[in-house]
């Protein structure tokens, strides 16, 4: 049996081995030092915080509750006139509510206002508004005593482009409560937007003329005097509508 190496011994053949360049030392069983990571313990990586994205807003959602909350036609335009999902009301002037005499029979919608409007802040003004308040006396209607009148839009669009259809998809909800609170017999659509807002159609010169039934209501479609001004051969068509508007108001009066 072989003697024990004595300290000095020891460290002296150590030693002698670190000289000859050994780094590690090799014990008696081998070591699988692939295996190793798999015991080691594994750092753990900071995550950040998840950033929540803001809730996107849904504009005619909130069109319908601020539409439905109003009990009367001031807290109507007030609800309006505080809505800011619609960006042509920053571009717009005025909000252009109504004008006429709520609880007329009859309720005239046209589209969206025009400079004329938007400077007056109300609906069919300047010369389309003098060639309406003529039709209306013709047929002993008038807005001062027997007429309602309102637009599918309040604000203004620049260069009185197009209306697009999410903009009228947006003030549906309002024109809707707007009518009921005003509570008219009839309807009459002076353009595509109207007829779009109301009926969900367009193409006003086929529409004209035709009565039809929507929102519990009996809707007229009709060209809108900014039409009639630019195209004078529709006025015949125009008086026929007219006619068929006083006819029956005067059969259900």
């Amino acid at each position: 049996m072989e003697s024990a190496l004595d300290y000095h011994s020891a460290r002296a053949l150590l030693q002698w081995q670190v000289e000859l360049g050994a780094t590690e030392s090799i014990g008696d069983a081998p070591v699988d030092r692939y295996a190793l990571g798999a015991t080691l313990p594994k750092a753990k990586v900071s995550q950040a915080p998840a950033v929540q994205k803001p809730k996107e807003v849904d504009p005619v959602e909130q069109a319908q509750k601020a539409a439905r909350a109003a009990t009367g036609l001031p807290s109507l335009r007030a609800a309006l006139d505080g809505f800011d999902h619609c960006a042509l009301k920053k571009g717009a002037r005025n909000l252009v509510f109504s004008d006429g005499q709520a609880g007329a029979r009859v309720m005239i919608i046209g589209d969206a206002p025009g400079r004329e409007e938007d400077r007056a802040g109300k609906p069919f003004a300047g010369q389309a508004g003098g060639l309406l308040d003529k039709m209306l006396a013709a047929i002993d209607l008038s807005r001062d005593s027997s007429v309602y009148l309102t637009g599918v839009l309040p604000w203004r669009p620049p260069q009185n482009q197009e209306l697009q259809p999410a903009d009228i998809a947006m003030m549906v909800p309002f024109l809707q409560r707007h009518v009921e609170l005003a509570e008219p017999e009839y309807l009459v659509l002076m353009g595509n937007a109207a007829c779009q807002a109301v009926l969900g159609k367009r193409g006003i010169n086929r529409l004209r003329g035709e009565w039809q039934q929507a929102w519990g209501k009996a809707v007229l479609p009709m060209m809108p005097p900014e039409q009639l001004l630019n195209q004078p051969q529709g006025k015949r068509a125009a008086w026929a509508d007219l006619l068929s508007l006083k006819a029956r108001m005067g059969a259900l009066s």
